[in-house]
């Protein structure tokens, strides 16, 4: 089997994994985020808006002390760009259905709040298979020190994501049960 066929495979049971735990969310899910922004305070944040089943960030980039923004995707095979957001924000639909301030400034992040599938203790995380965050977060780490947190449930944690030499590791998972930093 090969390694796009491995990572489609891990991507289809994270799905599944994700929309139980999805089922079953509280509203304090955010809440141990909130605490680990709390140290990046009047940093600049840059989270997600949620879409199908992801864990819901916006509470905590609502609360957040600093400048926020989200993700753009301006082209495919490309890094993302970062618009600033508020709750008060006017939202259009980007690419892939996500929502996107109409009109905003932008800004690039110290903090980044990673969307995922799957997850594993190493730091790894299984995305969609685009490859936007993975060549995000290396752009930006190679002009600057950047946080990565995954947020996720816990239910989304395997034993070992399939990776190769262009994934990223993540620096901080927060899901709705603990904290850790990964051993990478």
């Amino acid at each position: 089997m090969t390694l796009t066929e491995i990572k489609k495979n891990a991507r289809a049971e994270a799905f599944a994994r994700r929309k139980d735990a999805f089922a079953a969310r509280s509203a304090a899910d955010c809440d141990r985020l909130k605490t680990v922004l709390v140290d990046h305070a009047g940093k600049v944040l840059a989270g997600y808006m949620p879409m199908r089943t992801e864990i819901d960030c916006l509470p905590a980039m609502a609360a957040h002390a600093g400048p926020v923004g989200v993700p753009v995707i301006l082209a495919a095979a490309t890094p993302l760009k970062f618009r600033r957001w508020s709750a008060d924000a006017t939202m259009v639909a980007g690419e892939f259905g996500a929502l996107i301030p109409e009109t905003g400034d932008w800004v690039e992040p110290d903090v980044l709040i990673v969307p995922l599938l799957a997850f594993d203790r190493r730091g790894y995380r299984l995305g969609y298979g685009g490859g936007f965050y993975d060549r995000t977060l290396e752009g930006l780490r190679s002009r600057k020190p950047v946080v990565a947190i995954g947020f996720a449930f816990s239910a989304q944690e395997v034993d070992e994501v399939p990776i190769e030499p262009t994934d990223e590791p993540l620096d901080l998972i927060v899901t709705e049960r603990e904290i850790f930093k990964p051993a990478h």
